[in-house]
Formats: structure tokens, sequence, C-alpha cells
């Protein structure tokens, strides 16, 4: 058993009857980290209202606190439901439909004239391009990125679609309608349609992180904090278009998913076009995020290979409770993580969330 479950495992009911101590709270979550030897930022939301709760070091080298301001994080898969949210603008501009075959935007690419924009945004596409996360060695444009998904889904055998399937070929392809859509790169789009709309002061990407700011370093625990040191290279995150190419902090991420439903990137009718599309299938996937419980929640998860970051969201749809956590030393285990962050939710409401 960790060091500190047992802290970490106190019974919240109890709690939650009186008003709501942020002291207490951050003492919690604090201790809940401490008990899986993880490191990062939380920022926890109590019936509506948000706090940032960090613990440990972004940046053990150079003494940067989690939570400092100085540091952000990778977004990883937390950024798909951005790239859905674009999507979803230019369907709502009418620009094309869910059901507007790929084979506009990708000709040359095998199977696309059965595959829609409906199906990239629910994984269903039957596509699937491995080793997007493994490390080529070099720093991609946007275009080359896109094209060198588009020539291996075409040297590989694919599957036809339908059935669900995550992976980020989807979404590096949804970055690519986005581009032609456009006229514009991917980037250009999230800076005027997303950073700039909400007034984001901690979001970038990786090669626009101003001086006197810095990308976290993910650890691990091995006897010890702070082992094993690994942070995302610009050869990696350029591969990632779309799909994990963007940097942020829980707070301005907090920001974006309030954007999503009060007409700053979309309105509530949008949002739940995007995350209800025809293509969705059982596991209630779409638009970049899950939903259950009735689509009275929210949740995503990502991480990066061969580091140690691990991003989980699950809120309320309506954004009253919930959690945005971004660790930077895990046990590089999906279920762990989810643990930790269970244990929070239940803490902020008792028998809201799910444990997965």
């Amino acid at each position: 058993m960790p060091v500190g479950m047992a802290i970490a495992n106190t019974n919240s009911s109890t709690v939650q009857a009186a008003s709501y101590n942020k002291t207490e709270m951050r003492s919690f979550v604090r201790n809940t980290l401490a008990g899986y030897y993880a490191r990062g930022t939380v920022v926890i939301v109590k019936d509506g209202q948000p706090q940032q709760i960090s613990y440990g070091y972004g940046y053990y080298g150079k003494r940067l606190g989690a939570g400092n301001s100085k540091v952000v994080y990778p977004v990883c898969s937390l950024q798909k439901v951005i790239t859905g949210a674009i999507i979803t603008q230019l369907i709502s501009a009418g620009k094309f439909t869910q059901y507007t075959k790929i084979s506009k935007w990708y000709p040359n690419l095998k199977g696309a004239d059965n595959i829609t924009v409906g199906n990239l945004m629910t994984h269903t596409s039957g596509l699937t391009a491995a080793d997007t996360e493994v490390n080529r060695g070099r720093v991609y444009s946007e275009a080359d990125a896109i094209n060198w998904v588009v020539n291996k889904l075409n040297s590989t055998t694919q599957n036809q679609p339908g059935n669900f399937s995550y992976n980020n070929t989807n979404y590096i392809l949804l970055a690519g309608i986005i581009r032609q859509e456009t006229g514009q790169s991917y980037k250009q789009n999230v800076q005027e349609r997303i950073i700039n709309k909400l007034g984001l002061k901690r979001t970038y990407f990786l090669e626009d992180i101003p001086a006197g700011m810095t990308d976290g370093i993910s650890y691990t625990w091995n006897q010890k904090n702070y082992q094993w040191a690994q942070y995302v290279k610009k050869t990696q995150a350029s591969q990632l278009v779309g799909a994990g190419n963007l940097f942020s902090a829980p707070m301005d991420y907090y920001r974006i998913q309030l954007g999503l439903t009060n007409g700053q990137i979309l309105s509530r009718t949008d949002f739940d076009y995007m995350t209800h599309l025809t293509s969705r299938s059982s596991n209630g996937y779409s638009g970049g995020l899950y939903m259950k419980n009735n689509d009275n929640l929210k949740l995503a998860y990502g991480n990066l290979y061969n580091t140690h970051f691990g991003n989980w969201i699950q809120m309320t749809t309506d954004n009253q409770n919930g959690l945005i956590m971004f660790l930077n030393q895990t046990q590089n285990d999906e279920n762990r993580n989810k643990q930790i962050g269970y244990q929070i939710l239940n803490h902020i409401k008792a028998n809201t969330f799910s444990a997965k």
C-alpha cells in the first residue's frame, strides 16, 4: 500500500454536508496525490467554483512548482475536443456536414469514399496509422505530419468503418480538413478561435512557448521522486497536429470547457451536436469527449508515449462540479491515475462521477 493511502481514502460524505472549505479541499487533494507518489496540478470545481491545487514540482531541476505560472503541460489527447469544436464550428457555418465523405479533402486516401467526418470525430473510421506517437526524429510541418499519416494508411491494411477504435489518426486528419477548409494552418485556427477568443494566457504550441516560460518535465517514482525525467520533444509534438501538440494549464483548460457551451466557442446546441454525432458508438465518445451517465458527465484521458504525463478531465456537463488533472509524475498507469482522480471526485461530490 503506498504511503499516505489511508489519508487518500478518507470518507468525504461528512465534509460535503458543510460549506465548501477550500483549505480542507487543498489538503485532501495534496494528500491523495502524495498517497500515489503523483505530482501535478489539479483544478477542482465544486458548485461552480474552480480552485487550482498543485503538489510537487513541474520542473524539478529548476525547482519550479507544478502550479507555477511559468510552467505549461502537454494537453495530450484532451486536445481532441478543441479540434472537434473547430470542426463543429465549420459544420455550423455550412461548410460541410457530419455525413460528408472525407474523399472531399483526401481523394488519394484508400477507402475515403466510405468514411465520413463523423466517423473521424467518433473514432469509427476504421483507420489506424500505427506509431503516430513514436518519435521519428524530425520536426514536421503540419502538412508533412498529415501527409505522413495518409501515406502510412495507404501502405497498410485498414478496417471498414463502423467499429470504435481510439487512435490519433482520426484527429490528425480532422486537422487537415480544418487547414483545407479555412486556408489557414491548424495553429492559426486554434489561436484565433480558441486562445484569443477566450483570452488564454497559458496555452501555446510547443514552439511558441515564450522566453521566461517552460514546458513541464515528467517523472516517475522509483524508490524516490523525480526519476527518469522525460519531456515532450518538438519532433514528437510536431507529429501530432490536432491530436497532441498543444500545451496549457488546467485553469486555461477549464475556461475552454466553459467556452464549449457558453457561446464563446460553441453554443450549447452545437456542443450537444458535437457530442451526439450519428456515428457515436455505445461507449459515448464523440467530438473529443466521452459522455456518460445519461450525458450528465463528460470525460477524456490523455498521455504521451515515452513520457510520464497523465491528464484526466471529468466534469458534470453543466460545468458545476468535477476536476481537470494534469499530472507530470505518474506510474504510467491510466487506471492508477484515474483512481487518484476518482477519489478526489468523490470528495467533491459523492455518488456523482464515473470511476473510469
